[in-house]
């Protein structure tokens, strides 16, 4: 029995260790290439972010957590490990599964969604509302860099920013259009570990507050000391676009990398504000087909 086959729920996941997700990533490609082969559909797409949809199931605690795909037709993975496998191959037929995250066919499709941008303003409604109710629990929208250029979606930036305390908004940007060189990537990759990393972030806190109550010079020598933090980051990262939008910033970092990502996301999942992780990827990953042909 492979190991797909045994997954009914994201709970099924959460007790395989990292060879074993490696297995699983490449058992969910091989089936939605038979699939898609067969009824048509969205394939590059949803072949690369395989990895993230197992990092982000794996991490996170769906339906509780709400995950949110902007593009609808990217969520072939995710529908394939919340206990749509074995009808999985009605996909897009009549009276089948839907080809896009529908809240009426699963309750992990916190949204219904077809095509595009407004993911971010989802999560922040939601994110308000989890708020007023007192929840904890986090809302993630995964936003491509293409609906990332809409202005719906800087709209929702804008206004996450602007109410950012206790906001539980994690933004996922899946960057499937350009490369990172290899020093660069490494890099980034080890920053954003670290820099997500709770210790880290109280000690930030801890160390601003005594720099700040430093008499007469404190709040120069910490605006200086933050000044120099976001320069390093900027340097190694492209993140200042969204800090300035009051968002912490990760990345990027290798979306086929599940190690990484997976540390990455235990990591941010006890900061209380919202956060954008920055993730590469590659259209159709796994099927040369796909990946010489991204609209494949």
């Amino acid at each position: 029995m492979s190991i797909l086959e045994k997954i009914e729920s994201p709970k099924d996941i959460k007790h395989l260790d990292i060879n074993e997700l490696g297995r699983l990533a490449k058992e969910i490609r091989k089936t939605i290439v038979d699939v898609v082969s067969i009824n048509g559909g969205h394939l590059a797409s949803s072949l690369g972010v395989v990895e993230l949809t197992i990092a982000l199931h794996y991490v996170f605690d769906m339906p509780d957590d709400k995950l949110i795909w902007d593009v609808g037709h990217q969520s072939y993975a995710h529908k394939l490990l919340t206990g749509r496998r074995q009808q999985f191959h009605t996909l897009r037929k009549y009276g089948g599964l839907s080809g896009f995250t529908r809240s009426s066919e699963s309750p992990f499709d916190a949204f219904s969604t077809g095509h595009s941008s407004t993911s971010i303003s989802a999560g922040l409604g939601i994110a308000c509302a989890k708020q007023l109710k007192n929840e904890k629990n986090k809302v993630i929208a995964v936003i491509g860099d293409g609906s990332m250029t809409a202005g719906i979606a800087f709209e929702g930036l804008n206004q996450a920013g602007d109410t950012h305390k206790d906001k539980d908004l994690i933004v996922v940007l899946n960057d499937n259009d350009m490369s990172i060189t290899h020093n660069v990537g490494a890099l980034s990759s080890f920053l954003s570990r670290k820099f997500s990393a709770k210790y880290l972030q109280e000690l930030r806190k801890e160390f601003g507050e005594f720099l700040r109550n430093l008499p007469k010079i404190g709040d120069d020598i910490y605006q200086f000391a933050k000044r120099s933090e976001e320069s390093f980051k900027a340097f190694v990262t492209p993140g200042m676009l969204f800090e300035a939008f009051n968002f912490e910033y990760f990345g990027p970092i290798n979306g086929h990398n599940l190690e990484h990502m997976i540390k990455i996301m235990e990591n941010i999942r006890s900061i209380n504000e919202p956060v954008l992780l920055h993730v590469m990827t590659k259209k159709g990953k796994g099927y040369p087909p796909a990946e010489k042909n991204p609209v494949y």
